[in-house]
């Protein structure tokens, strides 16, 4: 009895896959909840005419071919034109409903998986990959929609329409139906040995899915450099090494899935086989009803394809719920970085930010330790020193990407974990030297710096950043696509759309990166311009690696390792020596203009 049981239990269901799906249905059918119910009436309509259309076959057989009633030929051939024309709309009805649901619910899932990542931290993005990311949103909504759509139709279609034919069959020849399904117990035990291998499978099938949108995507944003490098082959051999994994994935699940046709079909075959001999020798010693008999037999085949894909119902379900399992993880993370319960928001028009013994560390790999300094209000800081000395972890650590794991960071002398990381992100803008710009117009890649910007204040800012000029040479002026990723404008105009930005940002604290590197001179004069204007009143922390473009800060602190090994203006560090002195040597005698060898002879 025991034995039984978990078998049921195997098949019926098991706490690790309930707990999905019932939080599933929780979630999704309410909303649609009058439009489920129609869909189900629609299919309870479909199964009642299926079994009228076994049934009739006994007032065929006997009243026709027996008794050869010629009043009911045309009748029954109405009644049969009738019971076709109500199946054929109600399956019409129940499709278009449950394929209006799913997309909806698609569309939605989708919507709150997206901002779910939109919430996680960055250090959430460092550690899954592209490719992983686009697979979750984009095929785990449609697993949850396929998982919500098989128990519908496998309920509301096949087990009614199945239940509907075996009261048919009952009803004709109650003993037959009887021995015609014994093959139920044995189907159960088959289909449940398939299940944990299905269900390890279909989870690596979506890891290697992801894999291959991962190297898609990079091959397209590294195009240029797998190009100059001729790293086609390399690039060739991982995708077909994926691909090759996801084919192996998928032809086992199929072969572990198609090991339920034999069965069936073996077993199928048994019972109508049985139900033939049997009925068949009613007919010809005990003179049973004929017509009894081929309704029951027309049910019996009919109950055969409903019944065949409710065995398979759960290896189907196990499928889709490898990524309803997978779509939770992304919705129920939590981001280690958060809002303290009590925090506050920030609201402050001048800002002096200290770092009061910071240390920080990704891992075990210490980066800063016990680092200290001070940006005063509206004056302009900068940090130098060789890569690797913790620069771009400072601004990391500013704009609360990561906190620092000992220390603290002050603004005005309040803790910045007391703020609200987003009312703390208003308060700063950030020009990088790798800009970034959305596939839209350069109107709206400047109104991200303040999307209630009005027309006047885009165009303002634009010219602020000395880019209004070449934005009104555009073909559609400020309404022109810069491209993915900014593709249609030279790096000199990315960057002044992105000062634009953080003019119109009108934040307190101004993060520059590399602003101008990279740059020819005209680009970098026109640049250095547009940041003037932009440091203006604002509290600006600069990382240059280029010295010349940091000498009048009012204040430079030199880094190495971590720590703040000097400190002071151009003049003060230059006549103090030391590693300030050391990197502008070197970058001195790197910069000496270019000397052509006199000619020979």
């Amino acid at each position: 009895m025991n034995f039984l049981k978990g078998r049921l239990d195997g098949f019926l269901g098991s706490e690790q896959k309930l707990g999905p799906l019932v939080r599933l249905f929780r979630a999704n059918f309410r909303p649609y909840a009058s439009r489920y119910a129609f869909a189900f009436s629609m299919m309870l309509l479909a199964a009642g005419a299926t079994a009228a259309s076994a049934y009739i076959i006994k007032e065929i057989i006997n009243k026709i071919f027996i008794e050869k009633s010629e009043g009911l030929v045309f009748t029954i051939a109405s009644v049969i034109i009738v019971v076709y024309l109500v199946k054929g709309a109600a399956t019409y009805f129940s499709s278009v409903t449950l394929t209006k649901i799913g997309n909806s619910m698609i569309a939605r899932l989708q919507r709150q998986l997206f901002a779910a990542v939109l919430k996680q931290d960055i250090a959430f993005f460092q550690t899954h990959a592209l490719g992983d990311i686009v697979v979750r949103i984009s095929q785990n909504a449609a697993a949850a929609r396929s998982a919500i759509d098989l128990i519908v139709l496998s309920l509301g279609r096949d087990l009614f329409t199945l239940l509907s034919l075996v009261a048919v069959m009952i009803v004709q020849n109650p003993t037959m139906s009887m021995l015609s399904l014994v093959i139920a117990p044995v189907a159960i035990y088959g289909i449940t040995h398939l299940l944990r291998k299905v269900r390890t499978a279909a989870r690596k099938e979506v890891m290697s899915l992801a894999q291959i949108v991962t190297i898609v995507q990079e091959s397209v944003q590294g195009i240029r450099v797998v190009k100059s490098f001729g790293l086609e082959g390399r690039l060739e051999a991982g995708f077909a090494v994926a691909t090759a994994g996801v084919e192996r994935l998928s032809n086992r699940i199929a072969t572990l899935g198609a090991r339920s046709s034999p069965l069936m079909e073996t077993l199928g075959g048994f019972a109508i086989a049985f139900v033939v001999m049997f009925g068949g020798y009613q007919i010809v010693h005990y003179n049973a009803d004929p017509g009894a008999f081929f309704s029951f037999i027309t049910a019996l085949l009919l109950a055969y394809e409903p019944a065949k894909r409710l065995a398979r119902f759960n290896l189907d379900l196990e499928m889709a719920l490898v990524g309803v399992r997978m779509m939770y993880e992304v919705l129920d993370m939590v981001p280690e970085l958060q809002s303290a319960p009590d925090a506050v928001e920030a609201k402050f028009e001048a800002a002096t930010v200290t770092f009061d013994r910071v240390d920080f560390a990704y891992g075990e790999a210490p980066v800063l330790q016990s680092l200290s300094l001070t940006a005063s209000a509206n004056s302009v800081v900068a940090l130098v020193g060789p890569s690797g000395a913790g620069k771009s972890t400072v601004f990391s650590l500013v704009e609360r990407f990561y906190d620092p794991k000992g220390g603290a960071i002050l603004i005005n002398g309040t803790d910045i974990r007391r703020f609200t990381v987003e009312s703390l992100r208003r308060h700063i803008a950030l020009v990088t030297q790798d800009t970034f710009l959305f596939d839209g117009s350069v109107a709206a890649n400047i109104a991200d710096g303040r999307p209630d910007a009005t027309p006047a204040e885009i165009e303002m800012a634009a010219r602020d950043a000395n880019a209004y000029d070449f934005i009104m040479a555009m073909p559609s002026g400020f309404q022109s696509r810069v491209g993915e990723g900014g593709g249609n404008l030279s790096g000199g105009q990315r960057q002044r759309i992105a000062i634009a930005r953080a003019i119109l940002r009108q934040a307190p604290i101004l993060l520059l990166d590399e602003a101008t590197s990279a740059l020819d001179a005209q680009a970098e004069r026109d640049i250095q311009e547009a940041l003037g204007r932009l440091m203006k009143g604002r509290t600006t922390f600069v990382i240059a690696h280029r010295l010349a473009t940091v000498r009048d800060a009012d204040i430079i602190y030199v880094m190495d390792k971590g720590e703040v090994v000097q400190s002071g203006t151009h003049e003060q560090l230059m006549a103090e020596g030391g590693l300030y002195a050391h990197l502008r040597a070197l970058q001195f005698k790197d910069e000496k203009p270019f000397q052509p060898a006199e000619a020979a002879g």
